[in-house]
């Protein structure tokens, strides 16, 4: 963890970490490593919610392990309007947005720049 990054939320299976917000208007970066599963992604939609300043945050996924259904439902907000939505997804892995996709969650919108070379989408 860097100087300017703090501790959000850490149980057995994930740590979650927040970067100092960046930007006009400034908007909060979080970092998620390793699973969510339905053990912990209602605690994990906590942590996220407890540092909702403005209309977003960025939430990074690149180095989650694993997700469930249940923690993608947490993360797309399927049932939330996309102009709603506050949760921005980047860094999603392949195998991350062939789920997003599989469930019909996948909001094209959402990306904010074009797919770099390592495969990997930038936002969702």
């Amino acid at each position: 963890m860097s100087v300017q990054e703090r501790l959000l939320y850490q149980d057995r299976q994930l740590t979650i970490t927040t970067a100092a917000p960046t930007g006009l208007p400034p908007v909060p970066a979080v970092a998620l490593v390793g699973e969510i599963d339905a053990t912990n992604s209602r605690a994990v939609a906590g942590a996220l919610e407890s540092i909702r300043q403005g209309t977003y945050i960025v939430v990074d996924t690149g180095k989650l392990t694993f997700v469930d259904v249940s923690g993608l439902r947490m993360l797309a907000m399927p049932t939330v309007p996309p102009s709603e939505r506050w949760i921005r997804l980047y860094n999603v892995t392949p195998y991350q947005r062939r789920l997003l996709r599989m469930m019909g969650w996948f909001y094209q919108p959402r990306i904010h720049a074009p797919t770099p070379q390592g495969g990997r989408h930038p936002a969702v």
